[in-house]
C-alpha cells in the first residue's frame, strides 16, 4: 500500500487573487491500493464519501480515463488534517492525492506538468492543486487548459499563524460575493502588490509584506460573511503581525509573522481571542512547505 503526504495550502495571498498560493506545514494523508471493489473510510471522525462520489477516488477514476485505463477500485484510507471547506485546500488536497496515486499504479505515465495541469482541469483554477503539487510559494497562469507555474522558496523568515473559525464557508458563496468588474485603478493596485508579495516571500524583505497583502478585488465583498472579522484581523495587526489574509475563499484567516516571534504571538492571540469571547477558533502556527505532496511505498 502506498502513503500520499498531500500539503494544506494558502491560495491569493491578499492580493493574489486566482495567481497565487503556497504550501504549508499540514498535510492530509492518504492510504491507497488497487482492490476489486470501492473500500473507502476515513481514520479520523471526518465523514465522507465512502462510494465512487469521494473526491480522491473520482479523480483517480478521472486520471485512468485520461490514459485509457479502466479503474475496477481502490481501497483508500483517509487521514484528513486539513480542515474542510476552511479556505486551506482540503478539496485540492483530495484531487492531488487521487491523482498522484493513481498515477504511480500506472507506472507514472504523467509528468508533473501533466499532473498540475489535470488537476487544475479538475479544480477549476490552478492556486491550490499546482502548490500542492509543487511545494513553496507557486504564482500560476492558465492559458487555455495548460497551466503555467513557478515554484520558489519562501524565506524561513516568515511564518504563518492560522485562525480557522468554527464554521464552514463554501467556496461557490463567496464567489457570488464578487463583483462582475473590476476598475483599472483597483486591478492595478492588487498587480502591484501582488509581484511585491511574491519577491518579498522569496527575499525574505518582510518589511514590506503590510502593502503587499492589501487587496481590493475579494477581501472587501467577502468579509460580511467571516463573523469577527474585523476583530480578528485588529488582534492580529495589534500584535505585531507582518501582513494579514483572508485564505482562499475563507474563512480562514492568516497572520505573516517573524519566525522568531512566531510562538509568543500565538500565545498572545489566543489570549485575546478568549478576552473577546471569540470562541473555538483553532490556531496554529505553520511553515511554508518547499517540498508539495510526497508518496511513501509501505
Amino acid at each position: 500500500m502506498m502513503r500520499i503526504d498531500v500539503p494544506a495550502t494558502s491560495a491569493n495571498l491578499g492580493s493574489g487573487f486566482d495567481s497565487l498560493g503556497i504550501a504549508l506545514t499540514l498535510c492530509n494523508r492518504v492510504w491507497m491500493e488497487e482492490w476489486d471493489s470501492v473500500d473507502i473510510a476515513s481514520l479520523d471522525h471526518t465523514v465522507v464519501p465512502t462510494d465512487e462520489s469521494n473526491l480522491i477516488y473520482w479523480a483517480a477514476q478521472r486520471l485512468f480515463e485520461e490514459c485509457g485505463h479502466h479503474l475496477p477500485g481502490l481501497k483508500i484510507r483517509q487521514e484528513n488534517n486539513i480542515p474542510m471547506a476552511r479556505g486551506l485546500g482540503s478539496s485540492s488536497a483530495c484531487i492531488v492525492a487521487g491523482l498522484l496515486g493513481a498515477n504511480r499504479m500506472l507506472g507514472n505515465p504523467l509528468s508533473e506538468q501533466d499532473l498540475i495541469r489535470l488537476a487544475a482541469k479538475i479544480e477549476g483554477h490552478p492556486d491550490n492543486t499546482t502548490p500542492a503539487i509543487s511545494g513553496g510559494l507557486v504564482a500560476s497562469a492558465m492559458e487555455g487548459e495548460r497551466v503555467y507555474s513557478v515554484s520558489v522558496p519562501v524565506s524561513d523568515k516568515i511564518r504563518f499563524a492560522v485562525f480557522v473559525p468554527p464554521f464552514e464557508l463554501k467556496t461557490e458563496l463567496a464567489r457570488k460575493m464578487l463583483p462582475e468588474s473590476y476598475s483599472r485603478e483597483d486591478a492595478v493596485y492588487n498587480l502591484s502588490r501582488s509581484a511585491l508579495m511574491t519577491a518579498s516571500l522569496f527575499s525574505g524583505k518582510i518589511e514590506n509584506l503590510r502593502v503587499a497583502v492589501q487587496d481590493r478585488l475579494h477581501q472587501p465583498y467577502r468579509s460580511g460573511l467571516i463573523e469577527h472579522y474585523d476583530q480578528v484581523f485588529r488582534i492580529t495587526y495589534e500584535l505585531g503581525s507582518l501582513g494579514t489574509y483572508v485564505s482562499g475563499a475563507g474563512p480562514t484567516i492568516i497572520a505573516l509573522v517573524p519566525a522568531d516571534e512566531a510562538d509568543h504571538f500565538l500565545s498572545q492571540a489566543q489570549t485575546q481571542l478568549a478576552q473577546k469571547g471569540i470562541e473555538n477558533w483553532q490556531t496554529d502556527i505553520l511553515a511554508a512547505d518547499p517540498h508539495g505532496a510526497r508518496i511513501t511505498v509501505e
